[in-house]
């Protein structure tokens, strides 16, 4: 048995910790703030409860995986999972609508139809099923294994294939995700809703590689889940499932350094001067923050594979609303920007400032746990943004004009909007970087193979023996179902050693 000290308690930390402690391993968690979660939390006042992180869940396979694998119980004995159908609605710049179903691709392509006309569903089908050939080429590498040593292949080879040319006897291959949409797509509309996965995760179409195509394919494929009572259920279960399998957590603790012996990590050093020995050390820590620990060590791969693309950080806006939520709305609705080359010119330019016409997302989840009565709504408005705590040049208030016009987008999809506004609370990438220590409230966004590597993300394994990442900043990167895949990939490679070769 072996002691193993986990650097705070985030979802992919909490996977990594509640595996070890299954496979006989004593697991302490040292975890800076009172709570458990990283950037997975929750803000209630005056009976309204808002997740002010991810609101909705990919991929839950991985989360089942990660109960069958430490217990008796299954994830849905311990939260309520609810298939979001519609998937979205997307109203588009022009004012046109369509509500895409949850993980139906012939749903999607019927909807297509209606709302765009003929042959736009054909063109987003057999979009997806170049975007599946995608998947099917990197799934293993990138979300099942250990990062391999020679990655300079998935950085070289672009997944998405070539595209016959029906007037030229060739073949054509994107480089980017806008020349997916611009080339194959061949509609504003289309475009922009094939763009909008990859801004959602802080990528700019423009330059994110055609292999980008892997994130629509993935809500199309295995769909779009809600955990009843809000993300933040899910951390708890997880947190849960730790406590059940004798995780020792420490909150307030605060992580100084990791100590070294012999060339190997030995423990964790906490602020009050106290040492933890430990045989091995994970650390579910952003990039800044890990080199500190360290003193300046970089994971393994820093050095060799491309500096981490910038990551883009988040503005939400929580909104409460009098008067019920109307049986139809959708769950979520993404307002597309009218004016998408100023959008991400101003986000991904020089500059990086808050774009005037900003692409929001609206969610009205329709859960009762959320609000005091049946007479009130509570919806959680989110937008990108540059990755900084103070709102820019102009200083902390942009961020409260920022709001205002995404309130204003947002009533393109709920027109009585501002007239049942009760109150607003605005969190800013600072209350990010607070919860999760990432600079400037960064979101790491998912791994992604091609861009001469530049979408990878470090090694779980580093140059310290007996030290690892895990959670967003580590291989296969940021979102939920990854950070849960990062957890399984450090488990496997401390309890099976350095010939893990991934899950089976």
């Amino acid at each position: 048995m072996a002691r193993i000290a986990v650097i705070g308690a985030g979802m992919g930390a909490m996977a990594a910790a509640a595996r070890l402690a299954v496979a006989g391993h004593r697991v302490a968690v040292y975890e800076r703030t009172e709570t458990y979660g990283g950037a997975v939390r929750r803000f209630e006042r005056d009976g309204f409860s808002f997740d002010t992180g991810p609101g909705l869940l990919p991929l839950p396979a991985v989360y089942r995986d990660l109960f069958v694998k430490t217990g008796k119980e299954p994830l849905e004995a311990c939260v309520e999972l609810v298939q979001v159908d519609p998937s979205a609605c997307h109203v588009f710049a022009d004012g046109t609508r369509a509500a895409l179903p949850n993980a139906s691709r012939a749903g999607v392509v019927a909807a297509l139809d209606r709302a765009l006309g003929a042959d736009a569903g054909r063109r987003w089908g057999d979009f997806l099923v170049r975007a599946r050939e995608a998947w099917d080429r990197t799934r293993r590498p990138l979300l099942e294994e250990p990062l391999w040593p020679n990655w300079q292949v998935l950085a070289e080879r672009e997944p998405y294939p070539a595209v016959p040319h029906r007037r030229l006897l060739r073949t054509r291959r994107a480089g980017t995700l806008a020349e997916v949409g611009a080339r194959e797509l061949r509609d504003a509309r289309l475009a922009a809703l094939l763009e909008s996965h990859a801004l959602a995760h802080g990528l700019d179409p423009r330059t994110a590689p055609a292999a980008a195509a892997v994130l629509p394919y993935m809500e199309h494929a295995f769909g779009t889940w809600y955990v009843r009572g809000g993300l933040r259920e899910l951390a708890r279960a997880v947190y849960e499932r730790c406590r059940a399998r004798k995780v020792e957590f420490h909150f307030g603790a605060e992580v100084a350094g990791v100590v070294e012996k012999d060339g190997r990590a030995a423990g964790v050093r906490l602020a009050d001067g106290t040492v933890a020995e430990a045989d091995f050390v994970v650390a579910g820590t952003a990039p800044g923050t890990l080199e500190r620990l360290t003193g300046g060590t970089a994971p393994r791969g820093a050095g060799e594979v491309p500096a981490r693309a910038g990551a883009a950080g988040r503005l939400t806006v929580l909104l409460a609303l009098r008067g019920g939520r109307p049986a139809d709305a959708p769950h979520r609705t993404v307002v597309h920007t009218r004016d998408r080359e100023g959008e991400l010119d101003a986000l991904f330019g020089p500059a990086s400032a808050l774009p005037a016409d900003p692409t929001v997302t609206v969610l009205r989840p329709g859960d009762p746990a959320l609000v005091p009565d049946a007479g009130h709504e509570a919806v959680t408005l989110t937008s990108v943004v540059p990755a900084r705590s103070d709102g820019g040049p102009a200083g902390p208030q942009a961020w409260e004009r920022h709001a205002e016009r995404m309130v204003t987008a947002a009533g393109r999809a709920v027109p009585d909007l501002r007239d049942r506004l009760l109150w607003q609370e605005v969190r800013t990438p600072a209350d990010v970087a607070e919860a999760t220590g990432a600079a400037g409230g960064a979101v790491p966004a998912p791994a992604l193979a091609a861009a001469g590597g530049r979408l990878l993300h470090p090694s779980n394994r580093t140059r310290v023996e007996g030290l690892f990442t895990v959670g967003g900043w580590a291989h296969p990167g940021g979102g939920l179902p990854h950070a849960g895949m990062s957890g399984a990939l450090v488990a496997g490679l401390i309890v099976e050693g350095p010939d893990f070769r991934g899950s089976r």
